[in-house]
C-alpha cells in the first residue's frame, strides 16, 4: 500500500531567502503541497532578519506552546513564507552551535564517515545550519505526536507518518541528524546539482567527454572539495531516499556518488505566478513599457516600441549558466544583421527586425555594454524592489521596484545556452510566461524538452547539441535561431508563444508532484521496516 506523509518537513537554505534556482523549485511547489497537506508542511530555513522578512511574515500565534518551549534551546521564529499556498516557515539560527562545531563534526565522522577536516568557506555555516534544522525537526516531531496510552495502543502505533527533507549539501547534516536521533522519521535528499559535476565544469575541465574516468572522491582531493563532497555523498548513501531533478544529473549522482538515485524527480512550475487573460497583456505592455524607458534613460535615444527584447538570465557562472555563449552569440548577432543588411550602421537601431538585449545576471561591471552593433543592458538578476543590492543600481532604480517576473513577462525571446545545468528553472520560467527561449541538450529541462518532441522555436523551445567542443558552434546556432526568429511574421510569433505555453502546463506542479509522492513512498517504507526492525531487536533482547 502507498505511503504519504501526515507531515513534512523540509528544509534548503533557500527557505525564505532567494539566492538560485532552488528558491523558485521549492517557492512554487509550496502551493501543491498545501493542496494535498494543509498546514502539515514545515519549511525550514535560515533566519537572515530583515532580509529573511522580505519573503516572511511572522505569526507569533502559530505554534506558540512549542516556539516558547524551542527557544529556550535555539532561536526560531514561525510564520508564513509569502507565496502562492503561504506554507508555514520556521526561520532558525545556528550561532549558538558554533561552540559544539567539534563535537558536531566528531559525531558526523564517527556515525556517517563525514569528513569536515577539510572544511572551509561556507561549509561551517551550513553544516552548522543543518544541525540546527535537524534539532528543531526533532522537537516539533515530538511535539506533533499524537496521544499515547489509550486503548491499549503505543507510541509505535500512533507515531505519525513524517518526511524530513533535505535539499542539496547545505542541509544534509539535517538528514543525518534526524536519521540519528529520529529513526522512525522517513528521510529524503534531493541534490539539484553534484557539487563535483558543477565545480568539474566551472574549473574548464571537459565534463563529457571523459565522464566515465572521473571519480567522485579523487575529483574531490584535486579541487579542494572533499568536505562538501563528502556530506553530500553520505547524506545521499544514508537518506531512506535520494533524488535528483533530471536524468543527466541521476548518471552524474551514480558516477560521482557512487549511488544511483532512487527516483528522479524534475522541477514544475506554478502557474499562479503567470498573470492570466487580460491582466497577462497589461503585465506584458507595463513590462515593455518599463524596459523601453530604463533602455531610453540609458542610452539617450528614442526607441521603437516593438524592438525585438531578448534577454539571459541566472546566476554569474560564466561558462556553467552559457554566458559566455551570450556575449560572443551577441557578437556574431550583430555581424550576421549587418551582412543581411538588416540594421543600420549606427550602434544600435530598433526596429522590429533589430534588437536591443537584456542580462539578467547579478552585477556585471557596467550596466550598459555594447557587444558589436548589438546593446547589453545589464539587470541585477533578483530584483524584488525592496533589497538594499537593487538601490545600488542604476537600472534597478529606473524600473520602479518591478520584479523579475514582472520584466520576464515582456520579452520576446530568452537564452539559455548553459554547459552545465542540471534542470533548468529560467527556460521553464521563460515558457511559462509565454516566451519561447533556447537552451541546450546538455541541460535537464532541454533534454525534457526534446523528449516532448519539440523541434525548435515553432514548439517553443529551441535545443542546441552542446558539448566540450563546439563552442563556436553553439554560438552560431544561437545567433541563426535569433535570426530566424526575427525573420518570422507575427502570426508565428504568436503561434510560438502559444506552444511555448502549452509545453510549459505538460510541465506544471500538477504534472510533476506525482515524483514526489512516490518518492515519499520510498522513504516511509523504508523508515517503517528500520522500525519494525529495530523492534524486533529490542523484543528480542528483553
Amino acid at each position: 500500500m502507498n505511503k504519504q506523509p501526515e507531515y513534512i518537513f523540509e528544509t534548503s537554505w533557500e527557505v525564505c531567502n532567494r539566492v538560485g534556482g532552488i528558491y523558485a523549485v521549492l517557492s512554487t511547489r509550496a502551493a501543491s503541497m498545501q493542496k494535498e497537506h494543509p498546514d502539515k508542511v514545515f519549511f525550514f530555513g535560515p533566519d537572515f532578519g530583515a532580509h529573511s522578512d522580505l519573503y516572511f511574515k511572522e505569526d507569533k500565534k502559530l505554534l506558540h506552546t512549542w516556539t516558547d518551549a524551542i527557544n529556550k534551546q535555539l532561536p526560531v521564529r514561525v510564520g508564513r513564507w509569502m507565496v502562492p499556498g503561504e506554507p508555514i516557515a520556521i526561520l532558525l539560527k545556528a550561532d549558538n552551535l558554533w561552540a559544539q562545531k567539534d563535537q558536531i563534526y566528531a559525531w558526523a565522522w564517527e556515525k556517517f564517515g563525514v569528513r569536515s577536516h577539510a572544511a572551509y568557506g561556507d561549509y561551517d555555516e551550513s553544516c552548522l545550519f543543518g544541525y540546527a534544522a535537524g534539532q528543531v525537526m526533532e522537537s516539533l516531531y515530538h511535539y506533533l505526536l499524537k496521544p499515547t496510552g489509550k486503548n491499549g495502543q503505543t507510541e509505535d502505533d500512533l507515531t505519525p507518518n513524517v518526511m524530513a527533507h533535505a535539499n542539496e549539501w547545505q542541509t544534509a547534516f539535517s538528514i543525518l541528524y534526524v536519521r540519528d536521533h529520529c529513526p522512525r522519521i522517513g528521510t529524503l535528499f534531493t541534490t539539484h546539482a553534484t557539487g563535483i559535476g558543477r565545480s568539474i565544469a566551472g574549473n574548464g575541465k571537459p565534463l563529457y567527454d571523459y565522464f566515465e574516468g572521473y571519480h567522485g572522491d579523487q575529483m574531490a582531493d584535486e579541487l579542494n572539495m572533499v568536505s562538501k563532497h563528502s556530506v553530500e555523498k553520505m547524506a545521499a548513501h544514508w537518506a531512506d531516499c535520494f533524488t535528483t531533478v533530471s536524468d543527466i544529473t541521476a548518471r552524474e549522482c551514480a558516477q560521482l556518488l557512487d549511488k544511483p538515485v532512487d527516483i528522479v524527480t524534475p522541477n514544475g512550475f506554478e502557474p499562479d505566478f503567470v498573470p492570466r487573460a487580460k491582466a497577462f497583456i497589461t503585465a506584458r505592455a507595463s513590462a515593455r513599457a518599463a524596459l523601453l524607458a530604463t533602455a531610453e534613460k540609458l542610452l539617450d535615444t528614442r526607441l521603437e516600441d516593438n524592438c525585438l527584447m531578448l534577454c539571459i538570465a541566472g546566476r554569474l557562472e560564466w561558462k556553467n549558466k552559457g554566458i559566455d555563449v551570450f556575449f560572443q552569440a551577441m557578437e556574431r548577432l550583430g555581424e550576421k544583421l549587418y551582412h543581411a543588411h538588416m540594421t543600420s550602421m549606427q550602434t544600435a537601431t530598433y526596429a522590429r527586425s533589430n534588437v536591443l538585449a537584456f542580462a539578467m545576471v547579478p552585477y556585471l561591471d557596467k550596466p550598459v555594454m555594447r557587444i558589436g552593433r548589438v546593446t547589453v543592458i545589464c539587470i541585477p538578476f533578483y530584483l524584488n524592489g525592496k533589497n538594499n543590492m537593487d538601490a545600488q543600481s542604476p537600472v534597478a532604480r529606473y524600473l520602479n521596484g518591478k520584479t523579475y517576473y514582472d520584466l520576464l513577462v515582456g520579452m520576446d525571446l530568452t537564452l539559455f545556452p548553459s554547459y552545465y545545468e542540471p534542470w533548468g528553472y529560467t527556460p521553464l520560467e521563460s515558457i511559462a510566461f509565454h516566451v519561447p527561449t533556447i537552451t541546450t541538450d546538455v541541460a535537464g529541462f532541454g533534454a525534457w524538452a526534446l523528449q516532448q518532441g519539440t523541434t525548435g522555436l515553432k514548439d517553443g523551445v529551441a535545443v542546441i547539441h552542446r558539448t566540450d567542443s563546439n563552442f563556436d558552434y553553439v554560438v552560431d546556432e544561437v545567433a541563426q535561431h535569433i535570426v530566424r526568429f526575427m525573420q518570422q511574421p507575427d502570426e508565428n510569433i504568436v503561434m510560438a508563444r502559444k506552444a511555448a505555453a502549452a509545453l510549459a502546463k505538460k510541465a506544471e506542479w500538477t504534472n510533476f508532484f506525482k515524483y514526489y509522492r512516490k518518492a515519499y513512498d520510498i522513504a516511509l517504507k523504508k523508515a517503517a521496516g528500520r522500525t519494525e526492525k529495530n523492534n524486533a531487536l529490542s523484543q528480542q533482547e528483553s
